[in-house]
């Protein structure tokens, strides 16, 4: 009326908003996803870090909850705006199934809070900066959290995934960062999935994955391609057998019958003479042996022969060349990760092997004999005692 245009109707007259437009139209651009492949990277991811969230829980001994994820778009830039500073960056490369890698945000405080956790403490011990100590132990946490999200992810495209040791750094977003894989990796836009992360009363955060749009877009082919298969596979067990129309034989003729009948004996000589002819019309009874027949029983090869040792030594002489490895295991301990954690030159780490005792010598794994420790010039061996059957 008083002749000034909208918001929606600049937006309709200038193009703007055009990445909402592609997503919601299906079309996709190097720096956006349809709104199905939205759909599917943001599926997996929940599927993902629910199996992850399982893991957290059974390290910490502690209730985790991560909510269902939000997918949008973020630069390096933007990222630094919203996020905490400094953050942790954990980088997980996946080396087999799936080709890519992807980045998994933590704030530095609760990172602080789950290695603690993990060294057995409460969750309070956070002051100081955060150590090589820190990032060793989230490393390993995050390592079995995608470990079983990666497996969760081979259940769901039915093929291994796998993925390598994770890395994590604490990255301040406003500083230059130095690890190349991490500044290609942001270079450009890149998708963000956000979720809400809950750990008993101690965190109540939020976590990010960071997804290039090239990652994005091939685990959505690939779920999408094990989605068709999968279809396919259902309709085809659905579908119903034709059923087979059973063939019926044809009519044998009826010419001779009579004659066979009514003159047994005429037929007999006829059977002889031509026994081809006379095998389609009628079918020889069966005969019962004669009581007078001589019947022995059958003669097997009993189970407890002895194999020639020729035969022997052809057979093990197939795996002479195959190596194997021997292990001498001193001595044994177990210890907490807090035990562990407090090692420092000069430590002594008692065995639940006496001294002067046999040491075990195990090949592949496998306890074969218990020997003694001798030097010889300048090494260590073992001289084998006992031999275990």
């Amino acid at each position: 009326m008083d002749g000034m245009l909208s918001q929606e109707e600049i937006d309709a007259l200038t193009g703007g908003n055009s990445a909402t437009s592609e997503a919601d139209s299906g079309s996709s651009s190097e720096h956006t996803l349809t709104a199905a492949e939205r759909d599917a990277v943001g599926e997996i991811a929940n599927i993902n870090m629910g199996t992850a969230a399982t893991t957290l829980s059974t390290l910490l001994n502690h209730k985790v909850t991560i909510t269902t994820p939000r997918v949008s778009y973020v630069t390096m830039n933007e990222l630094s705006k919203q996020y905490d500073r400094p953050c942790v960056f954990i980088h997980i490369s996946y080396i087999d199934g799936i080709d890519g890698n992807n980045i998994l945000i933590l704030k530095e405080q609760d990172v602080k809070i789950i290695t603690d956790l993990m060294m057995g403490g409460d969750g309070s011990n956070t002051d100081g900066e955060l150590s090589e100590l820190h990032l060793s132990a989230i490393s390993e946490a995050m390592n079995q959290m995608m470990g079983s999200a990666a497996t969760s992810l081979s259940s769901m495209l039915e093929k291994k995934v796998d993925i390598s040791p994770p890395s994590a750094s604490l990255v301040d977003l406003n500083d230059t960062i130095d690890d190349d894989k991490i500044v290609s990796f942001l270079d450009d836009e890149i998708v963000q999935i956000s979720f809400d992360m809950k750990i008993g009363d101690l965190v109540d955060s939020q976590i990010m994955q960071l997804y290039p749009f090239d990652f994005a877009r091939d685990l959505y082919q690939k779920f999408m391609g094990n989605t068709e298969a999968s279809a396919d596979k259902a309709a085809a067990a659905q579908q119903p057998e034709q059923p087979q129309v059973p063939v019926q034989p044809a009519p044998q003729p009826q010419m001779d019958a009579p004659q066979m009948q009514a003159n047994p004996q005429m037929a007999q000589p006829q059977m002889q003479a031509n026994p081809q002819m006379a095998q389609p019309q009628m079918q020889q009874p069966y005969m019962m042996p004669a009581p007078n027949m001589a019947v022995q029983p059958a003669q097997f090869q009993t189970f407890n022969q002895e194999i020639s040792p020729l035969l022997q030594q052809e057979n093990i002489d197939l795996i002479m060349d195959v190596p194997l490895e021997v292990t001498v295991e001193l001595g044994r301990s177990n210890k907490s990760i807090k035990e562990i954690l407090d090692f420092a030159p000069g430590t002594i780490i008692e065995l639940d092997k006496l001294a002067g005792e046999p040491v075990d010598i195990l090949v592949n794994g496998k306890f074969v004999a218990k020997g003694e420790v001798v030097v010889i010039e300048e090494n260590f061996g073992i001289r084998i005692v006992e031999i275990t059957k």
